[in-house]
Protein backbone atom coordinates (compact mmCIF):
# COMPACT_ATOMS: atom_id res chain seq x y z
CA UNK A 1 0.00 0.00 0.00
CA UNK A 2 1.20 3.49 -0.83
CA UNK A 3 -0.15 4.69 2.49
CA UNK A 4 2.33 2.45 4.30
CA UNK A 5 5.10 3.66 1.99
CA UNK A 6 4.45 7.26 3.06
CA UNK A 7 4.57 6.26 6.70
CA UNK A 8 7.82 4.36 6.26
CA UNK A 9 9.45 7.25 4.44
CA UNK A 10 8.24 9.78 6.94
CA UNK A 11 9.25 7.80 9.99
CA UNK A 12 12.33 6.00 8.71
CA UNK A 13 14.84 8.75 9.34
CA UNK A 14 13.11 9.97 12.49
CA UNK A 15 13.63 6.60 14.22
CA UNK A 16 17.30 6.13 13.46
CA UNK A 17 19.43 5.52 16.50
CA UNK A 18 21.67 8.48 17.49
CA UNK A 19 24.39 5.93 18.20
CA UNK A 20 24.28 4.73 14.56
CA UNK A 21 24.61 8.28 13.29
CA UNK A 22 27.59 9.01 15.57
CA UNK A 23 29.32 5.78 14.55
CA UNK A 24 28.86 6.64 10.86
CA UNK A 25 30.64 9.95 11.45
CA UNK A 26 33.46 8.25 13.35
CA UNK A 27 33.97 5.68 10.58
CA UNK A 28 33.98 8.41 7.94
CA UNK A 29 36.63 10.51 9.64
CA UNK A 30 38.71 7.80 11.28
CA UNK A 31 41.18 7.48 8.42
CA UNK A 32 41.63 11.25 8.24
CA UNK A 33 42.26 11.47 11.97
CA UNK A 34 44.84 8.69 11.84
CA UNK A 35 46.74 10.47 9.10
CA UNK A 36 46.88 13.64 11.14
CA UNK A 37 48.30 11.98 14.23
CA UNK A 38 51.99 12.75 14.89
CA UNK A 39 54.42 10.05 15.97
CA UNK A 40 54.58 9.70 19.74
CA UNK A 41 58.39 10.18 19.66
CA UNK A 42 58.00 13.85 18.74
CA UNK A 43 56.31 14.49 22.06
CA UNK A 44 59.61 13.98 23.87
CA UNK A 45 62.33 15.05 21.39
CA UNK A 46 62.56 18.37 19.59
CA UNK A 47 64.33 18.37 16.21
CA UNK A 48 67.70 20.17 16.01
CA UNK A 49 68.18 23.45 14.21
CA UNK A 50 69.93 21.77 11.28
CA UNK A 51 67.23 19.19 10.94
CA UNK A 52 64.63 21.94 11.01
CA UNK A 53 66.40 23.70 8.13
CA UNK A 54 66.67 20.48 6.21
CA UNK A 55 63.04 19.82 6.90
CA UNK A 56 62.04 23.24 5.68
CA UNK A 57 64.05 22.96 2.47
CA UNK A 58 62.69 19.50 1.75
CA UNK A 59 59.15 20.62 2.52
CA UNK A 60 59.53 23.56 0.15
CA UNK A 61 60.77 21.20 -2.56
CA UNK A 62 57.80 18.88 -1.94
CA UNK A 63 55.44 21.83 -1.99
CA UNK A 64 56.66 22.94 -5.40
CA UNK A 65 56.39 19.37 -6.69
CA UNK A 66 52.91 18.96 -5.26
CA UNK A 67 51.95 22.31 -6.75
CA UNK A 68 52.88 21.15 -10.22
CA UNK A 69 51.22 17.80 -9.68
CA UNK A 70 47.99 19.27 -8.32
CA UNK A 71 47.85 21.75 -11.18
CA UNK A 72 48.24 18.96 -13.73
CA UNK A 73 45.70 16.78 -11.93
CA UNK A 74 43.31 19.68 -11.61
CA UNK A 75 43.40 20.32 -15.34
CA UNK A 76 42.65 16.68 -16.01
CA UNK A 77 39.76 16.64 -13.54
CA UNK A 78 38.32 19.96 -14.63
CA UNK A 79 34.80 19.55 -15.92
CA UNK A 80 33.82 20.72 -19.43
CA UNK A 81 32.98 24.38 -19.37
CA UNK A 82 35.55 25.14 -16.68
CA UNK A 83 35.14 26.30 -13.10
CA UNK A 84 35.20 29.98 -12.26
CA UNK A 85 36.34 31.76 -9.09
CA UNK A 86 36.06 35.27 -7.78
CA UNK A 87 39.00 34.98 -5.38
CA UNK A 88 42.01 35.55 -7.67
CA UNK A 89 42.40 38.70 -9.78
CA UNK A 90 44.75 37.68 -12.60
CA UNK A 91 43.98 34.89 -15.09
CA UNK A 92 46.89 32.66 -14.01
CA UNK A 93 45.89 32.97 -10.36
CA UNK A 94 42.28 32.32 -11.28
CA UNK A 95 43.25 29.08 -13.01
CA UNK A 96 45.20 27.92 -9.98
CA UNK A 97 42.31 28.77 -7.64
CA UNK A 98 39.87 26.91 -9.88
CA UNK A 99 42.04 23.82 -9.89
CA UNK A 100 42.60 23.92 -6.14
CA UNK A 101 38.91 24.59 -5.51
CA UNK A 102 37.83 21.70 -7.71
CA UNK A 103 40.32 19.50 -5.91
CA UNK A 104 38.63 20.34 -2.62
CA UNK A 105 35.24 19.54 -4.10
CA UNK A 106 36.54 16.24 -5.43
CA UNK A 107 38.06 15.24 -2.08
CA UNK A 108 34.90 16.22 -0.22
CA UNK A 109 32.68 14.16 -2.52
CA UNK A 110 34.99 11.15 -2.58
CA UNK A 111 35.17 11.16 1.21
CA UNK A 112 31.40 10.63 1.16
CA UNK A 113 31.58 7.96 -1.52
CA UNK A 114 30.19 10.23 -4.23
CA UNK A 115 31.41 11.24 -7.67
CA UNK A 116 31.74 15.01 -8.16
CA UNK A 117 30.24 16.79 -11.13
CA UNK A 118 30.34 20.46 -12.00
CA UNK A 119 26.63 20.55 -12.93
CA UNK A 120 25.07 18.05 -10.55
CA UNK A 121 26.06 17.32 -6.94
CA UNK A 122 24.20 14.50 -5.20
CA UNK A 123 24.97 14.05 -1.50
CA UNK A 124 21.80 12.27 -0.40
CA UNK A 125 22.01 9.58 2.32
CA UNK A 126 25.53 10.72 3.33
CA UNK A 127 24.92 11.35 7.05
CA UNK A 128 26.03 14.94 6.59
CA UNK A 129 26.51 17.03 9.72
CA UNK A 130 26.35 20.76 10.35
CA UNK A 131 30.14 20.84 9.96
CA UNK A 132 29.85 19.24 6.54
CA UNK A 133 27.30 21.84 5.50
CA UNK A 134 29.67 24.66 6.48
CA UNK A 135 32.49 23.00 4.54
CA UNK A 136 30.25 22.55 1.51
CA UNK A 137 29.22 26.21 1.67
CA UNK A 138 32.86 27.32 1.36
CA UNK A 139 33.19 25.30 -1.84
CA UNK A 140 30.19 26.77 -3.65
CA UNK A 141 32.30 29.57 -5.23
CA UNK A 142 34.03 26.79 -7.20
CA UNK A 143 30.72 25.29 -8.43
CA UNK A 144 29.36 28.20 -10.43
CA UNK A 145 27.99 25.87 -13.12
CA UNK A 146 25.96 23.81 -10.63
CA UNK A 147 22.36 23.16 -11.74
CA UNK A 148 21.28 20.43 -9.32
CA UNK A 149 22.02 20.05 -5.60
CA UNK A 150 20.61 17.09 -3.66
CA UNK A 151 21.07 16.98 0.12
CA UNK A 152 18.04 14.82 0.88
CA UNK A 153 17.92 12.19 3.63
CA UNK A 154 20.55 13.83 5.81
CA UNK A 155 18.69 14.29 9.07
CA UNK A 156 21.60 15.87 10.94
CA UNK A 157 21.75 19.08 8.91
CA UNK A 158 18.54 20.54 10.29
CA UNK A 159 19.19 23.93 11.86
CA UNK A 160 22.38 24.51 9.86
CA UNK A 161 20.91 25.45 6.50
CA UNK A 162 21.57 29.16 6.93
CA UNK A 163 25.31 28.54 6.61
CA UNK A 164 24.62 27.15 3.15
CA UNK A 165 21.91 29.49 1.89
CA UNK A 166 24.14 32.52 2.46
CA UNK A 167 26.49 31.18 -0.23
CA UNK A 168 23.81 30.24 -2.78
CA UNK A 169 24.63 33.51 -4.54
CA UNK A 170 27.63 31.71 -6.05
CA UNK A 171 25.44 29.11 -7.80
CA UNK A 172 22.81 31.36 -9.37
CA UNK A 173 22.31 28.85 -12.20
CA UNK A 174 20.81 26.31 -9.80
CA UNK A 175 17.61 24.74 -11.19
CA UNK A 176 16.96 21.83 -8.81
CA UNK A 177 17.25 21.85 -5.01
CA UNK A 178 16.37 18.73 -3.01
CA UNK A 179 16.11 18.93 0.78
CA UNK A 180 13.71 16.09 1.57
CA UNK A 181 13.92 14.49 5.02
CA UNK A 182 16.56 16.82 6.44
CA UNK A 183 14.71 17.72 9.66
CA UNK A 184 14.57 21.32 8.54
CA UNK A 185 13.57 23.83 11.21
CA UNK A 186 11.51 27.00 10.98
CA UNK A 187 14.78 28.96 10.91
CA UNK A 188 16.00 26.87 7.97
CA UNK A 189 12.82 27.60 6.07
CA UNK A 190 13.17 31.32 6.74
CA UNK A 191 16.79 31.25 5.55
CA UNK A 192 15.77 29.40 2.41
CA UNK A 193 13.07 31.95 1.68
CA UNK A 194 15.53 34.81 2.06
CA UNK A 195 17.93 33.08 -0.33
CA UNK A 196 15.43 32.63 -3.17
CA UNK A 197 16.68 35.87 -4.72
CA UNK A 198 20.12 34.27 -5.11
CA UNK A 199 18.76 31.41 -7.25
CA UNK A 200 16.33 33.06 -9.70
CA UNK A 201 16.51 30.09 -12.12
CA UNK A 202 15.20 27.56 -9.56
CA UNK A 203 12.61 25.26 -11.15
CA UNK A 204 12.34 22.21 -8.89
CA UNK A 205 12.12 22.30 -5.08
CA UNK A 206 11.84 19.19 -2.87
CA UNK A 207 11.00 19.79 0.80
CA UNK A 208 9.09 16.59 1.55
CA UNK A 209 9.24 14.73 4.89
CA UNK A 210 10.23 17.77 6.96
CA UNK A 211 7.69 17.89 9.76
CA UNK A 212 8.64 21.34 11.05
CA UNK A 213 7.46 22.95 7.82
CA UNK A 214 3.92 22.50 9.10
CA UNK A 215 2.67 25.82 10.46
CA UNK A 216 5.70 27.67 9.07
CA UNK A 217 5.25 27.43 5.30
CA UNK A 218 4.39 31.14 5.14
CA UNK A 219 8.01 32.02 5.99
CA UNK A 220 8.93 30.56 2.60
CA UNK A 221 5.94 31.48 0.46
CA UNK A 222 5.94 35.12 1.56
CA UNK A 223 9.40 35.48 0.01
CA UNK A 224 8.15 34.47 -3.43
CA UNK A 225 8.29 37.32 -5.92
CA UNK A 226 7.06 38.08 -9.41
CA UNK A 227 9.07 36.22 -12.02
CA UNK A 228 9.50 33.04 -9.97
CA UNK A 229 10.28 30.12 -12.29
CA UNK A 230 9.42 27.24 -9.95
CA UNK A 231 7.80 24.41 -11.93
CA UNK A 232 7.71 21.66 -9.30
CA UNK A 233 6.93 21.98 -5.59
CA UNK A 234 7.04 18.80 -3.47
CA UNK A 235 5.71 19.02 0.09
CA UNK A 236 4.85 15.40 0.94
CA UNK A 237 4.20 14.65 4.62
CA UNK A 238 5.26 18.03 6.00
CA UNK A 239 2.46 18.22 8.59
CA UNK A 240 0.94 21.11 6.65
CA UNK A 241 -2.01 22.83 8.30
CA UNK A 242 -5.06 24.67 6.99
CA UNK A 243 -3.10 27.89 7.52
CA UNK A 244 -0.29 26.55 5.33
CA UNK A 245 -2.77 25.67 2.58
CA UNK A 246 -4.20 29.17 2.74
CA UNK A 247 -0.73 30.73 2.71
CA UNK A 248 0.24 28.66 -0.32
CA UNK A 249 -2.98 29.60 -2.07
CA UNK A 250 -2.32 33.29 -1.57
CA UNK A 251 1.04 33.02 -3.33
CA UNK A 252 0.11 30.68 -6.17
CA UNK A 253 -0.38 33.72 -8.38
CA UNK A 254 3.40 34.22 -8.15
CA UNK A 255 4.01 30.71 -9.50
CA UNK A 256 2.70 31.02 -13.07
CA UNK A 257 5.08 28.28 -14.30
CA UNK A 258 3.94 25.69 -11.73
CA UNK A 259 3.47 22.28 -13.37
CA UNK A 260 3.74 19.81 -10.46
CA UNK A 261 2.21 20.28 -7.00
CA UNK A 262 2.48 17.41 -4.52
CA UNK A 263 0.76 17.90 -1.16
CA UNK A 264 0.29 14.21 -0.35
CA UNK A 265 0.14 12.84 3.22
CA UNK A 266 -0.81 16.17 4.80
CA UNK A 267 -4.03 15.23 6.56
CA UNK A 268 -4.86 18.72 7.84
CA UNK A 269 -4.55 20.52 4.53
CA UNK A 270 -8.20 19.92 3.66
CA UNK A 271 -9.21 22.70 6.09
CA UNK A 272 -7.66 25.33 3.83
CA UNK A 273 -8.64 23.72 0.56
CA UNK A 274 -11.18 26.38 -0.40
CA UNK A 275 -8.54 29.15 -0.37
CA UNK A 276 -6.09 26.93 -2.21
CA UNK A 277 -8.58 25.90 -4.88
CA UNK A 278 -9.71 29.45 -5.52
CA UNK A 279 -6.18 30.45 -6.56
CA UNK A 280 -5.38 27.12 -8.21
CA UNK A 281 -7.68 28.13 -11.05
CA UNK A 282 -5.02 30.58 -12.23
CA UNK A 283 -2.34 27.92 -12.67
CA UNK A 284 -3.32 26.87 -16.15
CA UNK A 285 0.03 25.10 -16.73
CA UNK A 286 -0.45 22.61 -13.90
CA UNK A 287 0.15 19.09 -15.23
CA UNK A 288 0.36 17.03 -12.03
CA UNK A 289 -1.72 17.39 -8.85
CA UNK A 290 -1.16 14.89 -6.05
CA UNK A 291 -3.25 15.00 -2.89
CA UNK A 292 -2.99 11.42 -1.70
CA UNK A 293 -4.02 10.88 1.92
CA UNK A 294 -4.92 14.51 2.59
CA UNK A 295 -8.02 13.89 4.66
CA UNK A 296 -10.32 14.96 1.83
CA UNK A 297 -14.04 14.49 2.42
CA UNK A 298 -17.11 14.63 0.17
CA UNK A 299 -17.33 18.41 0.24
CA UNK A 300 -13.56 18.64 -0.33
CA UNK A 301 -13.92 16.78 -3.62
CA UNK A 302 -16.67 19.13 -4.72
CA UNK A 303 -14.57 22.17 -3.74
CA UNK A 304 -11.55 20.85 -5.59
CA UNK A 305 -13.70 20.01 -8.59
CA UNK A 306 -14.52 23.69 -9.06
CA UNK A 307 -10.94 24.24 -10.25
CA UNK A 308 -10.91 21.41 -12.80
CA UNK A 309 -12.53 23.36 -15.67
CA UNK A 310 -9.62 25.84 -15.45
CA UNK A 311 -6.86 23.20 -15.37
CA UNK A 312 -6.93 22.28 -19.04
CA UNK A 313 -3.30 21.03 -19.01
CA UNK A 314 -3.75 18.60 -16.10
CA UNK A 315 -2.46 15.12 -17.00
CA UNK A 316 -2.10 13.38 -13.63
CA UNK A 317 -4.58 13.51 -10.77
CA UNK A 318 -3.97 11.52 -7.58
CA UNK A 319 -6.68 11.74 -4.93
CA UNK A 320 -6.12 8.25 -3.55
CA UNK A 321 -6.25 7.09 0.08
CA UNK A 322 -8.90 9.65 1.05
CA UNK A 323 -11.31 7.23 2.66
CA UNK A 324 -13.94 9.84 3.53
CA UNK A 325 -14.17 11.14 -0.02
CA UNK A 326 -16.59 8.43 -1.09
CA UNK A 327 -19.84 9.94 -2.35
CA UNK A 328 -18.21 13.22 -3.37
CA UNK A 329 -17.27 12.13 -6.87
CA UNK A 330 -20.88 11.91 -7.95
CA UNK A 331 -21.16 15.70 -8.06
CA UNK A 332 -17.54 16.32 -9.08
CA UNK A 333 -17.70 13.91 -12.02
CA UNK A 334 -18.95 16.60 -14.38
CA UNK A 335 -15.91 18.76 -13.54
CA UNK A 336 -13.55 15.80 -14.03
CA UNK A 337 -14.95 15.51 -17.53
CA UNK A 338 -13.31 18.85 -18.38
CA UNK A 339 -9.87 17.26 -17.91
CA UNK A 340 -9.67 16.11 -21.51
CA UNK A 341 -5.86 15.73 -21.38
CA UNK A 342 -5.96 13.48 -18.35
CA UNK A 343 -3.58 10.53 -18.70
CA UNK A 344 -3.29 9.21 -15.17
CA UNK A 345 -6.23 8.99 -12.73
CA UNK A 346 -5.62 7.42 -9.31
CA UNK A 347 -8.61 6.99 -6.99
CA UNK A 348 -7.61 3.87 -5.13
CA UNK A 349 -8.83 3.43 -1.55
CA UNK A 350 -11.36 6.26 -1.72
CA UNK A 351 -14.40 4.20 -0.67
CA UNK A 352 -16.10 4.99 -3.97
CA UNK A 353 -19.82 4.29 -4.09
CA UNK A 354 -21.97 3.04 -6.94
CA UNK A 355 -23.23 6.62 -7.36
CA UNK A 356 -19.63 7.80 -7.74
CA UNK A 357 -19.02 5.19 -10.42
CA UNK A 358 -22.22 6.13 -12.21
CA UNK A 359 -20.95 9.69 -12.51
CA UNK A 360 -17.48 8.55 -13.65
CA UNK A 361 -19.02 6.22 -16.24
CA UNK A 362 -20.80 9.18 -17.80
CA UNK A 363 -17.65 11.31 -18.19
CA UNK A 364 -15.23 8.50 -19.07
CA UNK A 365 -15.67 9.03 -22.85
CA UNK A 366 -14.40 12.61 -22.38
CA UNK A 367 -11.10 11.32 -20.99
CA UNK A 368 -9.85 10.41 -24.44
CA UNK A 369 -6.13 10.53 -23.49
CA UNK A 370 -6.40 8.30 -20.41
CA UNK A 371 -3.63 5.68 -20.22
CA UNK A 372 -3.60 4.73 -16.52
CA UNK A 373 -6.57 4.06 -14.21
CA UNK A 374 -6.29 2.89 -10.61
CA UNK A 375 -9.56 2.12 -8.82
CA UNK A 376 -8.20 -0.57 -6.53
CA UNK A 377 -9.43 -1.23 -2.98
CA UNK A 378 -12.87 0.21 -3.68
CA UNK A 379 -15.04 -2.77 -2.80
CA UNK A 380 -18.39 -1.27 -3.74
CA UNK A 381 -17.71 -0.64 -7.43
CA UNK A 382 -17.52 -4.22 -8.72
CA UNK A 383 -20.92 -4.24 -10.41
CA UNK A 384 -20.54 -0.77 -11.98
CA UNK A 385 -17.28 -1.63 -13.74
CA UNK A 386 -19.30 -3.46 -16.35
CA UNK A 387 -20.45 -0.09 -17.77
CA UNK A 388 -17.06 1.56 -17.24
CA UNK A 389 -14.86 -0.66 -19.39
CA UNK A 390 -16.53 0.05 -22.76
CA UNK A 391 -16.34 3.82 -22.05
CA UNK A 392 -12.54 3.89 -21.69
CA UNK A 393 -10.15 4.76 -24.54
CA UNK A 394 -9.12 1.11 -24.75
CA UNK A 395 -6.58 1.49 -27.55
CA UNK A 396 -4.52 3.90 -25.36
CA UNK A 397 -4.78 2.19 -21.98
CA UNK A 398 -1.40 1.04 -20.61
CA UNK A 399 -2.19 0.35 -16.96
CA UNK A 400 -5.41 -0.89 -15.35
CA UNK A 401 -5.38 -1.57 -11.60
CA UNK A 402 -8.56 -3.14 -10.17
CA UNK A 403 -7.30 -5.31 -7.34
CA UNK A 404 -9.72 -5.85 -4.45
CA UNK A 405 -12.69 -4.26 -6.25
CA UNK A 406 -15.09 -7.16 -5.77
CA UNK A 407 -15.63 -7.53 -9.51
CA UNK A 408 -18.71 -9.47 -10.54
CA UNK A 409 -18.79 -12.21 -13.17
CA UNK A 410 -20.51 -9.80 -15.57
CA UNK A 411 -17.86 -7.13 -15.08
CA UNK A 412 -15.09 -9.65 -15.56
CA UNK A 413 -16.78 -10.97 -18.69
CA UNK A 414 -17.00 -7.40 -20.02
CA UNK A 415 -13.26 -6.91 -19.50
CA UNK A 416 -12.49 -10.22 -21.19
CA UNK A 417 -14.55 -9.25 -24.24
CA UNK A 418 -12.51 -6.04 -24.59
CA UNK A 419 -9.03 -7.52 -24.12
CA UNK A 420 -8.52 -7.67 -27.88
CA UNK A 421 -8.78 -3.86 -28.04
CA UNK A 422 -6.27 -3.31 -25.22
CA UNK A 423 -3.34 -3.48 -27.63
CA UNK A 424 -1.12 -1.10 -25.58
CA UNK A 425 -1.82 -2.65 -22.17
CA UNK A 426 1.36 -3.17 -20.10
CA UNK A 427 0.01 -3.74 -16.57
CA UNK A 428 -3.14 -5.52 -15.46
CA UNK A 429 -3.87 -6.09 -11.77
CA UNK A 430 -6.95 -8.15 -10.89
CA UNK A 431 -5.73 -9.55 -7.56
CA UNK A 432 -8.25 -10.38 -4.82
CA UNK A 433 -11.13 -10.66 -7.29
CA UNK A 434 -12.46 -14.17 -6.76
CA UNK A 435 -14.50 -14.14 -9.97
CA UNK A 436 -11.31 -14.74 -11.97
CA UNK A 437 -10.96 -18.28 -10.60
CA UNK A 438 -12.11 -20.92 -13.09
CA UNK A 439 -12.48 -18.36 -15.89
CA UNK A 440 -8.92 -17.25 -16.61
CA UNK A 441 -9.30 -18.28 -20.23
CA UNK A 442 -11.75 -15.39 -20.75
CA UNK A 443 -8.85 -13.06 -20.09
CA UNK A 444 -6.10 -14.93 -21.90
CA UNK A 445 -7.70 -16.29 -25.07
CA UNK A 446 -8.27 -12.87 -26.71
CA UNK A 447 -4.57 -11.95 -26.35
CA UNK A 448 -2.70 -11.48 -29.60
CA UNK A 449 0.78 -12.94 -30.20
CA UNK A 450 3.62 -10.77 -28.87
CA UNK A 451 1.46 -8.38 -26.84
CA UNK A 452 2.94 -5.56 -24.72
CA UNK A 453 1.69 -7.01 -21.42
CA UNK A 454 4.58 -6.89 -18.90
CA UNK A 455 2.84 -7.25 -15.54
CA UNK A 456 -0.03 -9.58 -14.73
CA UNK A 457 -1.13 -9.81 -11.10
CA UNK A 458 -3.63 -12.51 -10.13
CA UNK A 459 -2.93 -12.89 -6.41
CA UNK A 460 -5.71 -14.51 -4.36
CA UNK A 461 -8.07 -15.01 -7.28
CA UNK A 462 -9.18 -18.56 -6.42
CA UNK A 463 -7.41 -19.93 -9.49
CA UNK A 464 -7.94 -23.58 -10.32
CA UNK A 465 -5.78 -26.34 -11.76
CA UNK A 466 -7.51 -25.82 -15.11
CA UNK A 467 -6.55 -22.13 -15.00
CA UNK A 468 -2.89 -23.02 -14.46
CA UNK A 469 -2.89 -25.50 -17.34
CA UNK A 470 -4.43 -22.88 -19.59
CA UNK A 471 -1.94 -20.24 -18.44
CA UNK A 472 0.96 -22.57 -19.24
CA UNK A 473 -0.45 -23.26 -22.69
CA UNK A 474 -0.90 -19.55 -23.47
CA UNK A 475 2.60 -18.80 -22.24
CA UNK A 476 4.06 -21.53 -24.43
CA UNK A 477 2.28 -20.11 -27.47
CA UNK A 478 4.17 -16.82 -27.13
CA UNK A 479 1.23 -14.64 -26.14
CA UNK A 480 3.00 -13.66 -22.92
CA UNK A 481 6.44 -13.16 -24.47
CA UNK A 482 6.85 -9.65 -23.00
CA UNK A 483 5.75 -10.63 -19.48
CA UNK A 484 8.23 -9.62 -16.76
CA UNK A 485 6.12 -10.02 -13.63
CA UNK A 486 3.53 -12.69 -12.91
CA UNK A 487 1.95 -12.71 -9.45
CA UNK A 488 0.10 -15.92 -8.57
CA UNK A 489 0.50 -15.81 -4.78
CA UNK A 490 -2.23 -16.86 -2.33
CA UNK A 491 -3.96 -19.22 -4.75
CA UNK A 492 -4.09 -22.30 -2.55
CA UNK A 493 -7.08 -23.50 -4.56
CA UNK A 494 -4.67 -24.75 -7.25
CA UNK A 495 -3.84 -28.43 -6.89
CA UNK A 496 -0.33 -29.85 -6.88
CA UNK A 497 -0.85 -31.22 -10.35
CA UNK A 498 -1.71 -27.74 -11.64
CA UNK A 499 1.49 -26.20 -10.25
CA UNK A 500 3.58 -29.10 -11.53
CA UNK A 501 2.18 -28.81 -15.06
CA UNK A 502 2.57 -25.04 -15.04
CA UNK A 503 6.24 -25.04 -14.02
CA UNK A 504 6.99 -27.93 -16.34
CA UNK A 505 5.59 -26.08 -19.36
CA UNK A 506 7.01 -22.66 -18.44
Amino acid sequence: METQEFQKRGEGTQRRSPFDLIMNQIRRKKSLTERRQRPSVTRFFRPSEDSEKRGKSSSQTKESENDDTSRADGKENLEPGGLQTAVCSDSAGGEVCSVVGWGRVKMFAQKLGKKPDSRSLSLNHCDLTATDVVELATMLPFLTLLEELDLSWNDLIGGALKALTFHLQHINKLKTLKLSSCRLTAEDLTALGEALDYIPMLEILYLSWNNCIGGNLHTLTHKLEVGCRVKELHLVDCQLTARDAKSLGERLCLLPCLEVLDLSANKLVAGGLEDLTQELKNNCRLRVLRMQMCGLQQDSICTLGNAFPFLSALQQLDLSCNKEAGGGFKQAAAQIGHLSRMQNLDLHLCCLTEEDMEGLNQVAPSLCDLTMLDLSSNKKIGRMCQQLFPSLPLCKMKRIVLNNCNLTKASYQSLGDLMLQLSELETLNLSWNKCVGGSLKLLLDPLQPNPRLQELKLSSCNLTTEDMVHLASVSKSGKLASLRLLDLTYNDTVGDQGWALFFQEV
